[in-house]
């Protein structure tokens, strides 16, 4: 008897530490932390968010800068478990296409010299940039990257973002108003009165997205005409980058600098999830975890990604503000489930009927889904200066952060986002940020006198 209780207490004391690291699923206590996991239900539907998330926009982006996608989405999905696994489960994002991207990449695949493969060599680029930012950062330490890119930058970066993508949510919602407004108010509610209440309450998103769907249908906004096309099996159209390309450099020129805005985008994003991360740990009494000591990390899986998109012909992308604001919705940050979406979006990378399904979702859904997602975006760059105690009354301060919404905000209102000045087309969120990165670095090495 003694025997069997002394090994019933060691199969529990197992399971237990098994449970604490996530090799176990467990009922969402408040939320999910990044080494825990739902079961197996709450894992897929859960993971079907975040791809219902990330789909519009991403294939929005390979649509616009005329790269295939169902390549984009397979390698969307690669990036993200490759890197949630490179991070040993700790980062929890999705990496997706990104918006910063497209003015450049589009005029690299519609240049005569250029072309998707050309512009494959410049996305290539990028990834060196962001690893190479992080093994700086790795090495230097974070206080060295806080100096470069403070709070100031990393928040107002993130509020520019959200909001400057405000006119494509508005434009998207006005395909049908009724619809995209029943599916932002069905969100709003779901998410405000349904939080912590189980594995619905985690679903706000899709759940919105269904009332929505349900609407559209009701009205004959829904053609499953593509979805009866398509073939079951479709393998995506792989392209190698055109290295062998004289002008392959100009791609280069043209699209790396773009880094320079999804480095302190990506920053921005780690350190919100940190903070939403470490809240959680604190309301069920966890360890914190503290992601944001891992920004050398975070810069490098940005780059391993970027390497997957340009080496198979997917769009450049960053980890996603989107699933990011999901994520901060619904307090589910666990690890597999974004392995999980990664692994579906995969899935439909190769199955042409259940992407032709998901493709069917209105536009006008979408948009009502953007409205509410892209403002948290912003919100959450409000909530990073607020949570780092950001001194507003700093003329310092309020130079930098005036100057990186202006221009970012401002910016994004020109034709492609992209500001005409000295006889260059300027990308509008690249340019604020490397406008408050050199005002910083002004203040920097010329202090202000006491």
């Amino acid at each position: 008897m003694r025997k069997t209780t002394k090994t019933t207490r060691v199969a529990a004391a197992r399971k237990m530490v098994k449970r604490e690291v996530g090799l176990v699923p467990r009922k969402a206590a408040g939320g999910y932390l990044p080494y825990e996991s739902p079961e197996l239900p709450g894992l897929l539907s859960l993971g079907f968010q975040h791809v219902l998330t990330m789909f519009p926009a991403t294939v929005l982006v390979a649509i616009l800068t005329g790269f295939d996608v169902g390549v984009t989405l397979f390698a969307s999905g690669l990036a993200t478990v490759v890197a949630l696994l490179g991070s040993g489960m700790r980062i929890p994002m999705y990496y997706g296409s990104s918006f910063s991207y497209i003015a450049a990449v589009s005029a690299v695949v519609a240049a005569q010299w250029g072309g998707v493969r050309v512009a494959q060599v410049g996305i290539m680029a990028t990834a060196f940039v962001s690893v190479l930012a992080g093994l700086v950062i790795k090495k230097v330490g974070k206080k060295a990257l806080d100096k470069v890119l403070p709070p100031i930058i990393t928040g107002s970066v993130a509020i520019v973002i959200g909001i400057a993508l405000a006119k494509a949510a508005l434009d998207m919602a006005s395909a049908q108003w009724t619809v995209a407004l029943v599916s932002l108010v069905a969100t709003i509610m779901f998410s405000v009165y349904m939080q912590g209440r189980g594995l619905l309450g985690m679903m706000p998103v899709l759940l919105g997205a269904f009332v929505g769907y349900l609407v559209a249908l009701s009205q004959g906004m829904v053609d499953f005409g593509p979805v009866r096309e398509a073939a079951w099996f479709s393998i995506p159209k792989f392209s190698w980058p055109a290295f062998e390309s004289p002008d392959a450099w100009k791609a280069v020129l043209a699209i790396a600098p773009i880094a320079i805005a999804t480095i302190p985008e990506s920053t921005a994003h780690l350190y919100q999830m940190s903070i939403y991360i470490d809240n959680l740990a604190d309301r069920i009494k966890k360890p914190r975890l503290e992601i944001k000591k891992l920004i050398g990390l975070n810069l490098i899986l940005d780059g391993v990604g970027d390497f997957i998109n340009g080496m198979l012909g997917g769009a450049a992308g960053t980890n996603y503000g989107e699933n990011n604001s999901l994520m901060a919705i619904t307090r589910n940050y666990s690890g597999r489930v974004l392995v999980t979406a990664g692994l579906i979006a995969m899935g439909l990378g190769f199955i042409g009927k259940l992407a032709a399904i998901v493709g069917t979702l209105p536009v006008a859904v979408t948009g009502g889904l953007a409205v509410y997602l892209f403002g948290v975006i912003g919100l959450q760059g409000a909530a990073l200066m607020i949570e780092e105690k950001v001194n507003l009354f700093d003329p310092r301060q309020l130079a930098i952060g005036a100057v990186i919404l202006t221009v970012g905000i401002g910016g994004a209102a020109f034709a492609g986002g992209s500001i005409p000045a000295f006889g260059i087309e300027w990308p509008s969120i690249a340019t604020a940020a490397l406008l408050g990165i050199l005002l910083n670095m002004v203040f920097i090495i010329f202090p202000k006198k006491s």
